[in-house]
């Protein structure tokens, strides 16, 4: 039994981590078009969100958001990228990636302000609901 398979795996989980830090960096360019921007910031929001489509613990259907619908999500938005805008970002990413890990502390207060805006709207609907 060999250890390829999991290297393979740990590859494939790197590349997805560059592929959306890519994307981060090309939704700032002022190339990409408004409409591939609004579905890249919904995309990033949904991969670095801790809450789920379909939460985790749930068996087999748990990670086949994580799986299947996050790579259909960025293969989509690379399409919707011009090329140049692109590969741009990828080398950006890459050498930013080896200089350290990237932080954007105001880009996760942004999600978790975003989640408890939706929760506090959702409690108040159930509180109008309920009375």
């Amino acid at each position: 039994m060999t250890l390829e398979p999991r290297r393979t795996w740990k590859e494939r989980a790197r590349q997805l981590k560059l592929e959306l830090f890519a994307l981060l960096l090309a939704y700032k360019d002022q190339r990409v078009p408004w409409y591939a921007r609004l579905f890249i910031i919904c995309l990033l929001g949904y991969a670095f969100s801790p809450i789920d489509l379909i939460p985790d613990f749930i068996p087999v259907l748990g990670y086949l958001d994580d799986l299947i619908l996050l790579p259909l999500g960025i293969v989509l938005a690379i399409k919707l990228i011009p090329p140049v805008v692109l590969q741009e970002s990828r080398v950006q990413a890459q050498e930013i990636i080896n200089q350290g890990k990237p932080r954007s502390w105001g880009g996760a207060l942004a999600i978790v302000l975003i989640w408890f805006l939706c929760a506090g709207v959702v409690a108040l609907l159930f509180v109008r609901w309920w009375w």
